[in-house]
């Protein structure tokens, strides 16, 4: 299938966003919109969406990545097991990032973190394949090493009293939490337009239901169909609508014009929604309200929208070469200032405080966002790209 210049420059855009607001989280002498609100604060800071554009970004790209394996030859057998395996990794790389925590006497924070990102690149790195389709002999060692590598960081932390835990399962244990259901349901009902315009509407429907009381807290049905999944189904029923945006695109491909106005409608549609819930849920990443992902998917589908028609309909790329390595080396992208901060940790380097502060500070996050997707751009020189 043909490549969606927009889907990569949104998804870089989304990168570049993430890069920016973790760097100068924690700064002061900053405006309160650029922070994270209060978990219960009625209040979308615009660091509060970064996560939700994430979400979306995945949804999107679903239909493409799905439609080009089945393209490649791949039966329905063969893509579950990717989807299921893709998303074991995801959460398996969100639990080591909520655990980058040292051992007293031991391996210290920054050693426990390199490895742990040395183990995730051996594992999965977009190793070169044979002819056949199938990985040398030394791939499959050096994946096996990779594991063993985490194996031993799970088991050296537990021996150290230091056990594991999920938690909140981390920002990429969250997104293939909600990457899952969204890419089984669009695998088993084939791709169909209708049905999955019907999965896409229950997704919304249990994520209003988990912030009602319609169904009491004591009930077992609610926590079967409610309190089992991470982010109480808002996470799954964005990515649902980043994956029903996709398929717009998909019904009316070669028309602008007629793709135009589902995607006016459908981001007001959730700004009128995001109005009404609004009235009974504050906004609230942390508690994951409607509201919040109601505001939230108004302003992507309109955003999309824009860069649909502005990269793909007139083909104004080149404004987003810059930040492109972003946006098909995401994970590599995402992963390089863990590097990044636990190498000054082990060198015991520090910021001048000019530039932990106010403007200054805020203007060398922004610089640090583009170095990282510079480093991003080298390591793919260097064959180094995380590829799931």
């Amino acid at each position: 299938m043909k490549r969606i210049a927009s889907i990569d420059i949104f998804r870089a855009l989304t990168m570049l966003m993430m890069l920016f607001v973790n760097d100068f989280a924690g700064m002061t002498g900053l405006p309160h919109w650029l922070h994270h609100a209060e978990t219960n604060e009625d209040f979308l800071g615009f660091s509060d969406l970064v996560f939700p554009a994430f979400l979306f970004c995945v949804g999107l790209s679903i239909p493409f990545a799905i439609g080009n394996r089945y393209q490649k030859g791949d039966s329905q057998v063969q893509i579950l097991g990717h989807i299921l395996i893709r998303g074991l990794a995801l959460v398996v790389m969100g639990l080591f990032s909520m655990n980058f925590r040292g051992v007293e006497g031991g391996l210290s924070r920054p050693v426990f973190t390199l490895l742990a990102v040395a183990g995730f690149f051996l594992v999965w790195n977009a190793y070169p394949r044979r002819n056949d389709g199938r990985y040398p002999v030394w791939v499959r060692i050096l994946q096996a090493a990779g594991v063993a590598l985490m194996v031993f960081l799970v088991i050296y932390k537990d021996l150290h009293g230091m056990p594991f835990r999920h938690g909140w399962w981390g920002i990429l244990g969250l997104i293939g939490w909600a990457y899952v259901p969204c890419a089984l349901g669009y695998l088993f009902l084939k791709g169909d337009f209708k049905k999955v315009t019907g999965f896409w509407l229950l997704t919304l429907i249990l994520c209003v239901l988990n912030s009602s009381k319609a169904i009491p807290a004591d009930y077992a049905s609610r926590a079967l169909i409610l309190g089992f999944w991470p982010g109480g189904w808002t996470h799954p029923a964005i990515c649902a609508t980043g994956m029903f945006t996709a398929m717009l695109l998909l019904r009316h491909v070669g028309e602008p014009k007629k793709l135009l106005i589902p995607y006016v409608c459908l981001a007001l549609a959730f700004f009128l929604l995001a109005q009404v819930s609004h009235r009974f849920w504050i906004i609230s990443k942390n508690l994951a309200t409607p509201t919040w992902a109601f505001y939230c998917l108004a302003l992507f589908v309109a955003l999309f929208a824009l860069l649909h028609w502005i990269a793909d309909t007139k083909g104004w790329t080149a404004w987003s070469r810059p930040i492109s390595p972003a946006g098909t080396a995401t994970l590599t992208c995402y992963t390089i200032p863990t590097i990044w901060y636990a190498c000054q940790q082990l060198c015991g380097l520090h910021w001048p405080a000019v530039l932990t502060d106010g403007l200054p500070g805020l203007l060398k996050a922004l610089a640090f966002a583009f170095v990282i997707i510079g480093l991003t751009w080298l390591f793919e020189k260097l064959h180094l790209k995380l590829k799931l």
